[in-house]
């Protein structure tokens, strides 16, 4: 089943695309999930359709030439950075930060998509993602990120580590939190923004959540919790790019119903 993915060049790009993005998501993933801020995936995922969608205008009312990929990034950056300037501002409720942000993400795309003409095919595929989406240079983007996503984390894993466990006790023995958090979120947005050509918009924040949920069930450990992640995102990817290839379907919905699947499974066997 695989043997077309090497055959032809634009399923080549999807599949190594895929296998990126089932590392990076997950791995990012579980920062955010033992940080409590699993509703920052949705947040950045729906300012980065504004960011699509402001591209897509561009292009066909002003004929403007911007990929729509590289708006959406663009919006995404910016609405982390909101993010973490809000979390500063509301120093007792940091967490509404995120819901101002996804109400402006949505706002925003609305706006958009109207002056875009409405839904298209484009943005279609960047809702739920695309298997014959992913170009060359979608591929070589999607790679550079994963290789700094990869770096930083391994540069940073320490200070990473501590701040999402105790981030009082972290601060106290001289870890800049500030420049720790902006850059993670940052490194968030990005994968976000890298996601969505696979998994689409709105089922993004579930690739990089609902591995992390399965492993949590069965690790011991958070270095466990990471690695396990990991698999089962590998796994929800390559299952969800093939059945979507050969039954013609987005490949974020089977991605995130794979997801789903690992998940029960793990709750099923820790019951056991």
């Amino acid at each position: 089943m695989l043997i077309d993915f090497f055959h032809y060049d634009f399923l080549r790009n999807t599949l190594y695309t895929g296998l990126l993005i089932g590392i990076i998501a997950p791995l990012l993933g579980t920062f955010i999930v033992v940080r409590r801020l699993s509703l920052i995936a949705d947040a950045l995922s729906h300012v980065t359709l504004a960011g699509i969608a402001f591209a897509l205008f561009l292009q066909k009312q002003v004929s403007f030439p911007i990929a729509p990929l590289y708006g959406g990034m663009f919006f995404s950056v910016t609405g982390s950075i909101l993010i973490e300037k809000l979390r500063s501002v509301y120093r007792t409720y940091q967490e509404i930060a995120i819901p101002i942000i996804l109400s402006a993400g949505v706002g925003l795309s609305v706006i958009f998509i109207s002056l875009a003409n409405g839904f298209n095919t484009d943005l279609f595929s960047y809702l739920f993602g695309s298997v014959s989406a992913v170009s060359r240079n979608d591929f070589y983007m999607i790679l550079t990120i994963a290789i700094f996503v990869v770096a930083i984390i391994v540069l940073f894993y320490k200070e990473l580590v501590a701040l999402s466990f105790d981030e009082e006790h972290a601060t106290v023995s001289g870890i800049h939190a500030k420049r720790i958090h902006l850059l993670f979120i940052v490194l968030t947005a990005l994968v976000i923004a890298a996601s969505i050509r696979i998994v689409g918009v709105l089922l993004v924040s579930a690739l990089m959540t609902l591995p992390v949920a399965a492993s949590m069930r069965i690790a011991k450990g958070f270095r466990q919790t990471l690695i396990l992640s990991i698999i089962f995102g590998e796994l929800a990817v390559m299952i969800g790019l093939i059945t979507g290839y050969y039954f013609s379907i987005p490949p974020g919905g089977t991605i995130v119903v794979v997801s789903v699947i690992i998940l029960l499974w793990t709750i099923i066997v820790k019951r056991r």
